[in-house]
């Protein structure tokens, strides 16, 4: 059976609202980073904080038991606190799940600096409802670039022939704006689909519920698809909904 998706075009509270508790069993998402880009209305901290703690409950809310949620968070500045203050310290006291893991993704290009070092790194938490059982296909993301891959141990082989475990530094390049590349839409925080990949292999299984309440040009909804996955988007800018929808009937036609 082929795998469905679906695009909800709205405010991600009311359209969270709608989805049934206990069916998602992945969330894999970027929300705002209330920096003032194009996409976003910047809220003062504390009304941004309250926001981001009432969309997080629902997400606890619609992970199956078993399930996972992968944040994508990046940098803000506190008012005399500190210039770039990573969004991950000021949701951790909001979030009502286990923290499993924190991945640092890192790239190459980004905003040059002059008075601080130049940032080249973002953020992801691994997040899970149950500590005790959660979802994680390690041989669905080894790593197969094994220095020595024949060398051997007592007369055995050293490594999983699947290759090694990654470790929790990504360098994934950013689709990076002005740049020729097949992957780039019109959105101008786009996440790669190698990194969306990775996630959906690593904490899902095919046929389960893959969830981004931030869907933007739909790269979380397009690993999905590609790998067996059902999937759910939501994206009240209709203009980035409609890059979504775009770019899934385009898979759905290969």
């Amino acid at each position: 059976m082929e795998p469905e998706w679906d695009i909800l075009v709205g405010d991600c509270l009311k359209r969270l609202a709608e989805i049934e508790s206990e069916s998602v069993a992945l969330v894999l998402t970027s929300p705002p980073y209330n920096i003032g880009k194009p996409y976003e209305t910047a809220l003062p901290l504390d009304s941004y904080l309250v926001w981001c703690q009432r969309w997080l409950a629902e997400i606890r809310r619609v992970l199956t038991p078993t399930g996972a949620a992968w944040i994508n968070l990046g940098f803000v500045e506190v008012a005399d606190r500190g210039k770039a203050v990573p969004l991950a310290y000021l949701l951790w006291p909001l979030i009502d799940l286990y923290l499993v893991q924190e991945v640092v993704w890192r790239y190459e290009n980004g905003v040059a600096c002059r008075r601080r070092l130049s940032p080249r790194n973002e953020k992801l938490l691994w997040l899970v409802r149950d500590p005790s059982s959660y979802r994680f296909n390690l041989d669905g993301i080894r790593d197969p670039n094994i220095r020595y891959p024949r060398s051997r141990r007592h007369g055995r082989l050293r490594y999983n022939p699947l290759g090694k475990n990654p470790s929790d530094v990504w360098h994934i390049p950013k689709v990076a704006a002005g740049r020729a590349s097949p992957e780039r839409t019109g959105h101008p925080t786009q996440m790669p689909l190698p990194l969306a990949e990775r996630v959906v292999l690593a904490c899902s299984d095919s046929g389960d519920v893959v969830l981004d309440p931030f869907a933007g040009s739909g790269t979380t909804l397009v690993a999905a698809i590609r790998h067996g996955r059902n999937t759910v988007g939501i994206e009240r800018d209709t203009d980035y909904a409609a890059i979504a929808e775009r770019r899934l009937r385009e898979h759905d036609r290969l």
